[in-house]
Formats: C-alpha cells, structure tokens, sequence
C-alpha cells in the first residue's frame, strides 16, 4: 500500500490479530501475527481504528469522529501506515471502490 494513496471509501476494520493496549499517549497495537509493535500516539486515532468497522468507510468513520479537512490527510498518512503494518486491514466481503 505505501506506492499508493490510502482508500478513505473503503470499509476498514482493526485486524482480529492486533490487541490495543490504552496508554496515556495512546495506545499500543501488538500484531500477534507479525509480532509487530506499533504506537498510536494520540486517543483520537485509537477511537478511529476502534470504530472503523462501524462506518462504511474510513472516511466515514473519520467525519463521524469530527475530524477536520485540515487533520484529514495526516489522519489517512497514519491510516495508511497502520495498513501497511497490518494493524489495520478491510473489511472481508466489502466491495473494493
């Protein structure tokens, strides 16, 4: 994924192989799969990952979270990232946009 843009119209959802664990900063996100750690370094985006299946989209889920247009790009940088790190992956079963 890091060669393209993050798919914001796509259904997205934590990987059923990635614990959080809350922190003061955040959270931690242990992928029992890869044995990858990685931070979420702000309780907005751990409220994000947590609810991205709720949404029809990641973007969806991002409004709904009131995140603003101007937070938006780095918002789907970290979203893209933790795609990439398989933290978080779509939604099986949902249409690709």
């Amino acid at each position: 994924m890091s060669d393209a843009a993050f798919d914001v119209d796509a259904r997205w959802q934590l990987s059923p192989s990635v614990a959080l664990r809350p922190e003061p900063f955040g959270a931690l996100a242990y992928h029992f799969g890869n044995r990858r750690l990685t931070f979420l370094k702000s309780l907005q985006m751990v409220d994000l990952v947590r609810s991205l299946e709720q949404h029809d989209s990641a973007g969806a889920a991002m409004t709904a979270l009131g995140v603003t247009p101007g937070e938006r790009p780095s918002y789907e940088r970290a979203l893209a990232s933790l795609a990439d790190s398989h933290v978080v992956v779509r939604v099986k079963g949902a249409p690709c946009s």
